[in-house]
């Protein structure tokens, strides 16, 4: 379906690149021809999945340590990168999410998932379309969200406010910055299992089952299907899509957006005390 050099001379910056979907859309995008830069907090998982797709795609990858909520940060790490030329593509996929009940969240955890999420891509945007818009330089940026973002979802509220934000920042901006050659454009991915994802965290094997089956296709989707989907939206082959936000989730928000919102009638008290110190995802 993709001509093996679909990517071929663009530069692409992934953050919350070295795991989880990040890693599967760097690897796609390495595999398509691009020069990849992944950041995100952790150097060491960073320069793992550098050896691990560099050694399997025998492409060009680069990794950035960067905390994507501190401004300095992130204009330091793209002063550095744009040394080399620069970024053509930029994906907005840093995310941190806690699975619990509201009333027993701290501030500090929505401080965390609001500021990894909405200020991390506002941080990384913001870094790189002032560098485009100043030299005239054509780009694409794509944002990870969730289907979630436009009816919200139970025991998920900070990850659904951050994402609603970063919606209507890719629509805003779309309008904004379209006339001066930068695309802004979203994925809205369902439930799909990584390290971390809220399947595996679930106390549960049926709730597991409880989510497939609440799906029209019966399935969760796969990092391939995303990676697939990520590297058309930034390609020149959707040239035309512009300000869009893609849902990827087998149709389940047809029915419903929000898988998280029955939990309330599922778990035990002692399965919620369970879930209190964890993350549902963590590609920061």
């Amino acid at each position: 379906m993709f001509r093996h050099d679909l990517l071929q001379g663009k530069r692409i910056l992934i953050t919350g690149g070295g795991t989880g979907l990040g890693k599967g859309m760097a690897q796609r995008f390495l595999e398509l021809g691009a020069t990849v830069y992944i950041c995100g907090r952790r150097k060491e998982i960073l320069a793992e999945t550098e050896a691990e797709l560099g050694r399997a795609t025998k492409g060009a990858i680069h990794s950035r340590p960067c905390d994507v909520r501190n401004a300095q940060a992130v204009d330091e790490m793209i002063e550095t990168i744009w040394k080399d030329g620069p970024l053509d593509i930029l994906v907005n996929n840093a995310a941190g999410n806690f699975l619990a009940r509201t009333e027993e969240l701290s501030p500090r955890a929505f401080e965390a998932v609001i500021g990894i999420v909405l200020v991390g891509t506002i941080n990384v945007t913001m870094a790189c379309a002032r560098r485009w818009l100043n030299h005239g330089h054509h780009a694409t940026v794509l944002n990870i969200t969730t289907t979630y973002a436009k009816t919200g979802s139970a025991y998920v509220a900070p990850s659904a406010v951050s994402k609603a934000g970063v919606e209507a920042l890719t629509r805003s901006l779309a309008v904004e910055w379209g006339n001066r050659g930068i695309r802004m454009n979203a994925i809205a991915p369902g439930p799909i299992p990584t390290e971390g994802a809220f399947s595996r965290l679930l106390p549960r094997p049926e709730l597991e089952k409880f989510a497939k089956d609440r799906n029209p296709l019966g399935r969760f989707g796969t990092v391939e299907e995303l990676a697939n989907l990520a590297a058309f939206l930034v390609s020149d082959g959707s040239g035309y899509v512009n300000g869009d936000v893609i849902t990827m989730d087998g149709g389940e928000w047809l029915q419903g957006a929000g898988e998280f919102s029955a939990l309330g009638r599922m778990l035990t008290e002692a399965e919620w005390a369970a879930l209190k110190p964890r993350k549902t995802s963590g590609s920061d």
